[in-house]
């Protein structure tokens, strides 16, 4: 293999571990808060009054958002190092999303957060923890396709708080903060954006699949196509 080549596999890897650093680094910030005595205030109280469930969440999401982003390499995928960390991606991606519709449901959610996101946090927050149990009973009885595809949807959800920041970013540079409809479609967007690129590349995947299929020699054993590593999901087990 080139160095060239070597590169390139280890583009959509580096690319997803630098979409999750402004949510790692958030998280990080509010671990900070949390244990250092930080200053409480109306918009961060519900985690110091309960902050078990926000510590899940930050520790698991950036776990199975790093992780996660690693299973894109095609080098390690090749390696028994794949199946290992798939054994603690999966676990963390469903504490991530488990603990998200937790707080969703129990904590007072500032103002600019209304009944519609509240409705997306729990859509999003239920098919991602689905789609992990999917993938996960896929696998067990060896169906790749489908475990691959699930889990690919579920890392998109999961990194949508990395597209998010790119969906606010122009509206607040150019307008300010928005209100509670728009904060709720710009929040949409970062996990729709995610899970057309995931089915994008799910097709896409499958697609190769069966193209490598059909210029198999007739009377070969049939054997597992893995695509190169595509922009965003992973196959995480």
């Amino acid at each position: 293999m080139t160095e060239s080549r070597r590169r390139r596999e280890w583009l959509a890897p580096a690319g997803l571990i630098a979409l999750s650093l402004v949510p790692i680094a958030a998280g990080a910030f509010r671990l900070t808060q949390l244990t250092g005595g930080g200053p409480v205030t109306t918009e961060n109280a519900r985690f110091f009054d309960s902050p078990v469930p926000v510590v899940v969440h930050i520790v698991a999401s950036s776990v199975f958002l790093v992780l996660g982003a690693l299973q894109f390499a095609p080098a390690l995928r090749r390696r028994r190092w794949h199946r290992f960390a798939g054994r603690v991606v999966a676990p963390a991606g469903l504490l991530s999303a488990l603990s998200a519709l937790w707080m969703t449901l129990a904590y007072q959610m500032p103002a600019v957060n209304g009944v519609a996101l509240m409705v997306m946090r729990l859509g999003f927050g239920t098919v991602m923890a689905g789609a992990i149990v999917i993938a996960f009973l896929a696998i067990r009885r060896g169906d790749i396709g489908t475990h691959s595809a699930w889990m690919t949807r579920a890392y998109a959800i999961g990194l949508g708080a990395g597209t998010q920041v790119f969906t606010f970013l122009p509206w607040t540079l150019v307008l300010g903060a928005p209100g509670e409809a728009m904060h709720a479609v710009l929040m949409g967007a970062g996990w729709v954006i995610n899970l057309v690129v995931a089915e994008f590349v799910i097709r896409r995947r499958a697609r190769s699949g069966r193209a490598a299929g059909s210029r198999r020699p007739r009377g070969t054993a049939s054997t597992p196509v893995t695509a190169p590593a595509p922009p965003a999901g992973a196959d995480l087990s």
